[in-house]
């Protein structure tokens, strides 16, 4: 898996299993563009140290007018795209009781609105054999706890979305996946939170994943030897939905 010459966006890249994602592609070779809607975090310093170009632009992900100036600004710096990884989302979790309008459409303005903006944006710029790649949850297969239907139904609605695309841009070549992780150790969501018990008990392996693991397959996806997978569900989760 090499990606000299390549470029890569990571929306939502600042922190967690984005910057994982944003580090790996640049490890393996890609200049990256990471988004970021508060602090953009270390992650442009860590990939500058591996020798690779590097921008951070803030851009929310629920405004699209903030998502198209992104991929812009991408091309502009950076010279052209290759992979497109549709990883920033909102998480609200409540008792439906308590969900409110605003609720929904935030959540599906940065989950479902925000990765079709962002492709519609880059398409003009893919190359033909790109790769888009979107972040769901193991939550749009099976959710164990209460409070998740909004978040559960934003990620499933990105099924539909990763078919149709595969199928719509196929002809150029052009991969479209779907990426499930489970729990993985981040700042929004350690390890050794208050349900991390809970969580490893629902897993096969009875852990956590670290954010290099999501990340290396989302490498796989983005890379030359996944060219033949697209419109799949990829589950890294641990056996969560086993």
């Amino acid at each position: 898996m090499e990606f000299d010459g390549k470029v890569a966006l990571v929306t939502g890249g600042s922190r967690g299993i984005g910057a994982a994602i944003a580090v790996r592609l640049a490890e393996l070779g890609a200049d990256v563009a990471v988004t970021y809607r508060n602090h953009p975090g270390d992650v442009a310093d860590r990939v500058k140290g591996l020798g690779r170009r590097v921008v951070a632009v803030r851009a929310d992900s629920g405004d699209p007018e903030a998502v198209a100036a992104a991929v812009e600004e991408t091309v502009s710096v950076l010279g052209r795209l290759d992979v497109l990884v549709n990883n920033a989302g909102a998480f609200i979790v409540a008792p439906v009781e308590e969900l409110t309008a605003a609720d929904f459409d935030r959540t599906f303005d940065v989950n479902v609105r925000g990765a079709f903006v962002a492709v519609k944006a880059a398409l003009p710029h893919l190359r033909d054999g790109g790769r888009i790649i979107s972040i769901g949850s193991n939550a749009a297969e099976r959710v164990v706890f209460p409070g998740f239907s909004l978040y559960s139904a934003s990620k499933s609605a990105l099924v539909g979305l990763t078919k149709g695309l595969a199928r719509e841009l196929g002809p150029r070549g052009i991969t479209v996946n779907l990426l499930h992780p489970g729990a993985t150790d981040t700042d929004l969501n350690p390890a050794d939170g208050p349900a991390g018990d809970a969580v490893r008990g629902f897993t096969a392996v009875g852990r956590y994943a670290e954010p290099s693991e999501v990340a290396a397959a989302a490498a796989f996806l983005a890379s030359d030897a996944a060219r033949y997978v697209t419109g799949a569900q990829l589950h890294v989760d641990g056996g969560f939905t086993a």
